[in-house]
């Protein structure tokens, strides 16, 4: 039996779980899945013949899990091809499968997580069965982990902002590009053990040099405070917001997925539209096979793009709020 006592965090006690399993059932690849959304993210894996990787999504609804979780198909499942649910799912024409393993993981309130699961290429005994309440009390070992370091995760995201304090930009007392960096990093390793979705959303303000050239710089210093007040209001309380350059802002998006993402940076946008600021504002999702670096350059990417189409119809003006001020 896995010694819980002898795994520092889910992510360990998942690994040993897994590695425990395929030494004990074989099975050529068990996983540590979560689902988000429509997407089925594997996190962990002991891959002994499929390739593949850890951060691979698929579509959750063509899952064998997704069956399962429903109660159309069977936990366990020797030969998966004699299940029809099962001989019926899309993944199929991926890989080949011949026999399954599937558990709901869950959170403290019972709401699904994600899944322990198996699968391989060729049918199993039926005497496999046999190891169902075993399966059964890992996954559940698993979710106690999982519910508690979850609870822990808040705490920990307060202990590291208040360590990142002393990182901020003076001019905004929003985090500074080495907070932001830091926060990034940590969060890229919660996205990465948890699957959490995150969105980043990139600001650059529009003219600020032609605002310094023709007001002086004491303006555009306003204008940048103006901004940063901006994104305070319409940013959430777990979000990260920092001032990583001259005018230009960064925006992390806490267990956030697209749509919401979406929905964060319209709110930046008629934030900056009620103060009269002209911003250029780009966003990207963080994809679980790549992480939080590269969906800070997509949406740099987006946000330049936007800019380049803002510069054709660009006419300096200062927010209203600044010009009698």
């Amino acid at each position: 039996m896995v010694d819980p006592l002898s795994f520092p965090d889910f992510d360990a006690a998942a690994r040993g779980v897994i590695s425990f399993l395929h030494d004990r059932l074989g099975f050529d690849l068990w996983m540590v899945t979560r689902k988000e959304e429509d997407k089925w993210i594997l996190l962990q894996a002991e891959d002994h013949g499929y390739g593949i990787k850890e951060g691979s999504v698929f579509p959750w609804a063509e899952s064998f899990c997704a069956r399962m979780v429903l109660g159309t198909g069977p936990r366990i499942a020797p030969d998966s091809q004699e299940v029809s649910v099962y001989c019926q799912a899309a993944i199929n024409f991926e890989f080949e499968i011949g026999a399954y393993i599937g558990i709901p993981l869950s959170y403290s309130d019972g709401s699904l997580f994600g899944t322990l699961c198996a699968i391989n290429p060729k049918p199993k005994p039926e005497s496999i069965k046999q190891e169902l309440p075993l399966i059964e009390l890992l996954s559940k070992l698993l979710s106690s982990y999982l519910s508690a370091e979850i609870k822990a995760a808040e705490q920990v995201r307060c202990i590291e902002r208040a360590q990142a304090e002393a990182m901020s930009d003076a001019l905004t007392n929003l985090y500074n590009r080495r907070g932001w960096e830091r926060l990034l990093a940590s969060e890229e390793n919660r996205c990465r053990q948890y699957g959490y979705p995150a969105c980043i959303i990139m600001i650059d303000l529009d003219g600020l040099k032609q605002i310094n050239d023709t007001y002086g710089h004491s303006k555009g210093d306003e204008l940048i405070c103006e901004a940063g007040q901006a994104l305070q209001q319409a940013t959430r309380r777990q979000d990260v917001v920092a001032r990583i350059g001259g005018d230009e802002f960064a925006v992390l998006g806490i267990e956030c997925n697209i749509l919401e993402g979406e929905k964060l940076a319209h709110r930046i946008e008629e934030s900056f539209k009620t103060r009269g600021i002209s911003a250029s504002v780009g966003i990207a999702e963080r994809d679980p096979s790549s992480g939080l670096t590269q969906a800070w350059e997509e949406a740099d990417r987006a946000m330049y793009a936007c800019k380049q189409s803002h510069r054709k119809n660009l006419s300096l003006s200062v927010p209203t709020t600044l010009v009698n001020s």
